[in-house]
């Protein structure tokens, strides 16, 4: 096993869970070190997944890439009920979800136990 490169800076990325497995598989490819949480999203209350993955110097870019590519946003339709209506019909009202949210911290110390 080849020794993991000096990391200098954590990102956290929350994933849509249907993208996550493609997200993972693409940063698998650059052999940095990555954790995977389940989680829920408050907005629309859907399973999504946190990404703990530690940046070597130089691999912002790249993951930041990947990530853009594997996980995309889309439009999705959501039933809300009409108020005022005499009947509770269901409205479809577009939705966008999936992408990403990403949030990169400095790293101080990083030790392999």
């Amino acid at each position: 096993m080849s020794p993991t490169p000096p990391i200098h800076a954590l990102m956290t990325a929350v994933v849509q869970e249907q993208d996550v497995d493609l997200a993972i598989r693409a940063l698998d490819e650059l052999k940095i070190p990555i954790v995977r949480f389940s989680s829920t999203g408050g907005f629309l209350g859907r399973r999504n997944a946190t990404l703990l993955i530690a940046l070597p110097d130089g691999y912002e870019e790249k993951v930041l890439k990947m990530l853009q590519t594997s996980c995309r946003q889309r439009v999705e339709y959501l039933a809300i009920p009409l108020e005022g209506s005499p009947l509770p019909m269901p409205t479809p009202v577009p939705v966008t979800v999936g992408g990403a949210k990403i949030f990169t911290l400095p790293v101080e110390r990083f030790e392999e136990l």
